[in-house]
C-alpha cells in the first residue's frame, strides 16, 4: 500500500510538471511585447527635417490610439545605419515593420530580410525598389512635381528659366517629383540647371548660390522639399533678387514663410495623415485583410491666398 501511494504521488508529480502550471497573472513573452501587444517598427529617414517629425508624430499618436507599442529609430539620412536599425527590429521581434527609406535602392536588402522572416513591411513616403513591401502610403509625388511646373506656367509664361533643386538621389520622392516637374517643364518651361541638395536646407542655400552665379536670369525655382526651397529663398535674399520659389510638404516653416511673402508657394502634404494611414494598413495586413498596393494622400498647393485656410 505505501508502494502504491507513492507511485500515485510520483504519477502526479510529473502530471503537473507537464500541465505547466503558471501562477496568476503570468504571461509568456512573444514578439507581440507584453500581454499580447502588438509591437511595430518604425525607421525613420531623418529627424533632423520637420516633415519626417510630424510623420512620426502621426504614427506614435495613431499606435497609442490602437494600444500598440512603438520602438522608432533614425537613421540620420544614412541608408548603411538604416539597415543596420532594421535589422535591430527584426531582432527585438516586431510584428510590422514600417519605413521611410533613406535610399530606395539601399534599403532593399532589409525588405527582404524581413520578407524572410515573415515581417510584413509597410514604407511611407519612400518607396523600396526591391523586396515585398505590403503597402506605400504616400502623397502622389509626380502629380505634385506636375503642380509646380504648371504654376510657373500660369504665372511667368512658357519658356521661363527655371532651376531645379534636387533631394537625395536615390530616393523615390527625388525621382518622382523630379519626372513630374519635367513632364510639364521639358514643354514648357526652360529648366537652365538642376542640382541635388539632398533635402537639406544648408545644402539649399550653398547650391542656390553657386547657381545663382551661372544663370544669374534664372525666373523661378522649384525645390523637390520645403527645407532646400527654405536654403534657396535665404540665397536669393542675399542676392538682392526677387525670385518665386515653390517647395514641397508644406512643413511649419514654410506656411510662415509663404505668409511672410517669402516663399511662393508649396505642395503640402500631409505627413501626421501618412503616419496614421500607415499603421492603420499594418493592422490590417496583421489582421489578415487585404490592403491596396498604393495608398494616397492628398495634397494641395498652398499660397499666400489659401495659407489660412
Amino acid at each position: 500500500m505505501k508502494k502504491l501511494t507513492i507511485l500515485l504521488v510520483s504519477v502526479m508529480m510529473i502530471v503537473l510538471a507537464g500541465c505547466s502550471l503558471e501562477p496568476p497573472g503570468w504571461a509568456k513573452p512573444d514578439s507581440a511585447g507584453s500581454n499580447g501587444q502588438k509591437k511595430i517598427g518604425l525607421s525613420v529617414s531623418t529627424l533632423n527635417n520637420p516633415f519626417f517629425v510630424s510623420l512620426k508624430d502621426g504614427v506614435v499618436a495613431e499606435a497609442k490610439k490602437q494600444g500598440i507599442q512603438v520602438i522608432v529609430v533614425d537613421a540620420q539620412n544614412d541608408s548603411a545605419k538604416q539597415t543596420n536599425d532594421v535589422d535591430d527590429l527584426i531582432q527585438q521581434g516586431v510584428d510590422a515593420l514600417l519605413i521611410n527609406p533613406a535610399d530606395s535602392a539601399a534599403i532593399s536588402t532589409a525588405v527582404q530580410s524581413a520578407n524572410s522572416v515573415g515581417i510584413p513591411v509597410i514604407t511611407l513616403d519612400r518607396s523600396a525598389d526591391k523586396g515585398d513591401v505590403a503597402a506605400l502610403v504616400a502623397s502622389d509625388n509626380v502629380k505634385g512635381g506636375q503642380m509646380a511646373a504648371e504654376y510657373f506656367v500660369e504665372h511667368l509664361g512658357e519658356g521661363a528659366k527655371v532651376i531645379e533643386l534636387e533631394g537625395v538621389p536615390g530616393a523615390s520622392a527625388t525621382r518622382e517629383r523630379g519626372k513630374g516637374f519635367h513632364e510639364i517643364a521639358d514643354q514648357k518651361l526652360n529648366v537652365v540647371a538642376k542640382q541635388s541638395a539632398d533635402f537639406d536646407r544648408s545644402k539649399g542655400l550653398n547650391v542656390m548660390e553657386n547657381l545663382l552665379q551661372g544663370n544669374p536670369d534664372v525666373q523661378a525655382v522649384f525645390a523637390h522639399n520645403d527645407e532646400m526651397a527654405l536654403g534657396a529663398i535665404e540665397a536669393i535674399q542675399s542676392s538682392g533678387k526677387d525670385i518665386p520659389v515653390i517647395g514641397f510638404d508644406g512643413n511649419d516653416d514654410a506656411i510662415k514663410s509663404i505668409k511672410d511673402g517669402k516663399l511662393t508657394a508649396t505642395v503640402a502634404q500631409q505627413p501626421v495623415l501618412i503616419g496614421q494611414l500607415a499603421v492603420q494598413a499594418a493592422l490590417d495586413v496583421l489582421g489578415g485583410k487585404q490592403v491596396e498596393k498604393s495608398i494616397p494622400a492628398e495634397l494641395k498647393l498652398v499660397t499666400k491666398e489659401n495659407a489660412n485656410n
